[in-house]
């Protein structure tokens, strides 16, 4: 009996999980109510590097003097490309103690100072100067590169109107099966997605580079990546 229940239960709930998925719309007689995906691809607007200055020394005093040190690295490759240093975002800052967890008594043996920075940048061609630069002072571990558009409600709009392209076509193909004529909308609901690009730059050392003056930056002559934005229609039309 138990069983028996759980598994109502379970169907219940399992029901109710694919209700949310779409908006509840009352049937209506000589209607039709479909869903379609479109999307658009458009070449990205924005460069965004993020990565993370972290230090670690035995006293705060002297981890905060060595993170903003770092810091003012960042500074200089910022100004050495033309860009001001408000440019750049700061996340957060953090300074924590550091535990020898070997010892029972949990010793503290350092302190650790750690911020995250992002850089916005129009200008893809600064994109392998600034990244290489920032390995050089070796003041982060990774960078990460992501492509994203700003400017999107263009390609949001773009990216409907493939999804609503879609379910007209489909809703059309229902009315002739039938041996009806497909009528106006009557109702509609939207949902749009980006889906961003992420790259991970691994951290270069000091050997890169000396060979940055013989080969060009990883980026330089490759076109970025598209940002693709999706759409979800739910269309329900009249049918003649």
């Amino acid at each position: 009996m138990k069983s028996a229940l759980c598994l109502l239960a379970l169907c219940i709930l399992t029901a109710a999980s694919f209700a949310q998925e779409h908006p509840a719309v009352t049937a209506l007689p000589n209607s039709v109510y479909v869903g379609a995906d479109g999307k658009f691809e458009s070449a990205p607007d924005t460069a965004l590097i993020e990565f993370r200055i972290s230090v670690q020394d035995d006293t705060a005093q002297t981890a905060y003097q060595h993170a903003s040190k770092e810091a003012e690295q960042v500074r200089q490759v910022l100004h050495a490309n033309g860009i001001e240093p408000k440019a750049a975002n700061i996340g957060f800052l953090s300074v924590q103690p550091v535990y020898d967890w070997k010892n029972p008594k949990q010793k503290v043996v350092g302190y650790r100072v750690t911020t995250d920075v992002t850089l916005k940048l129009k200008d893809f061609s600064k994109i392998g100067p600034i990244t290489q630069q920032l390995a050089d002072a070796n003041v982060s571990e990774t960078q990460t590169l992501n492509y994203t558009l700003e400017t999107i409600d263009d390609a949001k709009n773009k990216a409907v109107e493939d999804a609503y392209r879609r379910a007209r076509n489909s809703a059309d193909a229902i009315a002739r099966a039938s041996g009806r004529a497909l009528g106006e909308l009557s109702y509609a609901s939207v949902d749009t997605f980006e889906n961003p690009r992420i790259v991970v730059a691994p951290r270069m050392g000091r050997p890169m580079a000396a060979m940055a003056n013989a080969a060009p930056a990883p980026t330089e002559e490759f076109t970025p990546q598209t940002v693709t934005v999706t759409a979800h229609v739910n269309a329900l039309f009249t049918l003649k």
